[in-house]
């Protein structure tokens, strides 16, 4: 133990760690290289905390939109399965809030001599809820556009159009394509990541018709989508041989994997700058152990050991990698903030389905960005460390 002026007991890690950084603010290019590594660290930190955040933003815009679009629960029977019997025994579940047969299918929407290729969804009672924000319709269940096709061509509540299927019917002329004529009850809000991909729905009724039974499915809806992965688990013991369950994940599988994907390449690749700032620590302590050669012999031969001269210079790598990290992190989390409260970054709205770049901040990626920063200024600090510890007293003292 050693004693400062103002008798405050110290160990001797500690002591000779705050000694070594005062000197280091007189030592010029120790103290520039000292803070050129503090600053590193601070720039890789902002930088690898902005790039999860956005990608975590777009991310959770994408999920939700196309979440929007999908089923809780998916549920395909064999042809021998009576559907009505088994809709009724999925709606006595506790748990389901709504349980609608579903027919998906692909084919044309004509008005006029203009074709466009649909996905056709056939439903069950009233328009589903995955067709947002439908306009009131004073006929009922019918056929709905999507409101971008509706603005472009012109469609009102009335019009008549024909919805065609590939799904060929032979008549004495061949195989002819199977069309319906119907007239426009309504439109619903287009997704904002569908695109090109346009939707309509029409009874399922109709889309029996243009595509027959065997591609109808039993959609359920749960409370939440956390809950009907539990209400799945009950659901499949009650469910026909031969009928298939499919839940929200299933459905998405692809999507969410290449999220996943993206956003680990992302991190691995911003990941080395933070790998490249923190070098200069060991840059900047072996400096300082050259610097003060000298006098770690003296210690030693006063009687320090090893391991104190080691934790000294681990402490001392520490705090110039902590105080990065706490610059970085900052300033890290304050303009992901104020990016997404001001919405200041806005991409063309005529090439992207944005109109500005959202910014999520996760805490769990907030605590991988800690986790590998510590790990690597420990790295860093332990090699200078080892090194300041394996000096000997009688060769330094030459010096």
């Amino acid at each position: 133990m050693y004693r400062l002026a103002w008798n405050m007991t110290l160990p001797l890690p500690l002591l000779l760690a705050l000694r070594y950084l005062k000197s280091t603010r007189r030592d010029a290019f120790v103290t520039v290289l000292s803070l050129l590594a503090v600053l590193g660290i601070a720039i890789g930190v902002t930088a690898l905390i902005l790039v999860l955040s956005l990608l975590a933003g777009l991310q959770d815009f994408l999920r939700r939109d196309v979440l929007a679009r999908t089923p809780h629960l998916e549920i395909a029977w064999p042809d021998d399965a009576d559907p009505q019997a088994l809709a009724a025994r999925i709606r006595a579940v506790p748990g389901v809030v709504e349980a609608q047969q579903i027919l998906r299918g692909r084919g044309w929407l004509l008005s006029g001599e203009r074709p466009l290729d649909v996905e056709i969804v056939g439903y069950e009672g009233e328009l589903p809820r995955f067709f947002p924000r439908p306009t009131a319709s004073a006929s009922g269940p019918g056929l709905y556009v999507d409101s971008l096709t509706a603005g472009r061509w012109g469609l009102e509540a009335g019009d008549l159009v024909e919805v065609v299927s590939p799904r060929p019917t032979l008549t004495p002329f061949g195989p002819q394509p199977r069309v319906v004529g119907l007239r426009v009850a309504g439109t619903f809000e287009s997704g904002r990541t569908e695109g090109n991909d346009h939707r309509l729905a029409v009874p399922l009724a109709t889309a029996r018709r243009l595509f027959g039974d065997r591609q109808t499915r039993l959609e359920v809806r749960a409370e939440s989508f956390e809950a009907a992965l539990d209400l799945a688990a009950r659901l499949a013991p009650l469910l026909p041989a031969g009928s298939t369950l499919k839940t929200w994940q299933d459905l998405n599988r692809g999507l969410f994997l290449a999220l996943r994907l993206e956003k680990s390449l992302m991190f691995v690749a911003v990941f080395l700058i933070v790998l490249v700032a923190t070098l200069p620590i060991v840059t900047v302590l072996g400096l300082l152990i050259s610097a003060k050669r000298g006098e770690i012999g003296m210690l030693q031969a006063m009687g320090a050991r090893a391991g104190d001269l080691r934790r000294a210079f681990l402490l001392l790598g520490c705090v110039l990698g902590t105080s990065g990290l706490v610059l970085g992190g900052a300033a890290g989390v304050t303009l992901s903030w104020l990016l997404d409260r001001w919405k200041v970054v806005r991409p063309p709205g005529d090439v992207y389905f944005i109109d500005h770049l959202p910014f999520l901040i996760e805490i769990k990626d907030l605590a991988a960005v800690v986790a590998v920063t510590v790990a690597l200024v420990l790295g860093s600090a332990i090699y200078a460390a080892k090194r300041a510890a394996s000096t000997r007293a009688v060769e330094a003292l030459k010096f």
